[in-house]
């Protein structure tokens, strides 16, 4: 009858043997990438940055700190999952001098994932090639070691890790 017709006609599913899951087709890594702790934004004018922020959008903005080592003045905003770092250039070789030359108006200039261990990411991603713009990483706003990796080895990104 129907019923049997039915039966025949079906489509039959089968599922391919796998000899191994998705997971362990992935490589290891000594080190593990963690959340992402902050987008950095350069601005032309840091008061007016962080007025927009803390009187327009109610945001809690910190004080400007200088790191001189970096060339920059860092503000940060506190956001519910992450933070805003904006900079702004100290000293006539800051590197966010030349981003402001070619960006007016300014603009998010990189963006900071956490690793939990910098050693070993640096030696991992060199070994991919994958450039990074310093020998060794550097203390970062946070007091923590970053290091920043080429925005052409990273899609037009620059990328800064930071030791969590």
């Amino acid at each position: 009858g129907l019923l049997t017709r039915l039966q025949t006609s079906a489509p039959t599913i089968r599922t391919l043997p796998t000899s191994r899951s998705l997971s362990q087709s992935i490589p290891s890594s000594l080190w593990k990438l963690g959340r992402l702790n902050h987008v950095a934004i350069a601005v032309p004018d840091l008061e007016k940055a962080q007025a927009l922020y803390k009187d327009v959008l109610g945001a809690r903005v910190s004080k400007a700190v200088a790191l001189p080592e970096h060339g920059v003045y860092t503000v940060f905003v506190e956001l519910g999952n992450t933070k805003l770092e904006l900079l702004h250039p100290l000293g006539e070789k800051s590197p966010i001098s030349s981003f402001l030359q070619k960006n007016k108006t300014g603009g998010m200039h990189h963006i900071c994932i956490e690793v939990d261990d910098i050693k070993a990411a640096v030696t991992e991603l060199k070994e991919k090639k994958i450039r990074v713009l310093s020998e060794e990483p550097k203390i970062g706003a946070h007091g923590k070691p970053v290091i920043f990796l080429h925005p052409k080895d990273c899609h037009g990104v620059l990328v800064e890790l930071e030791q969590a």
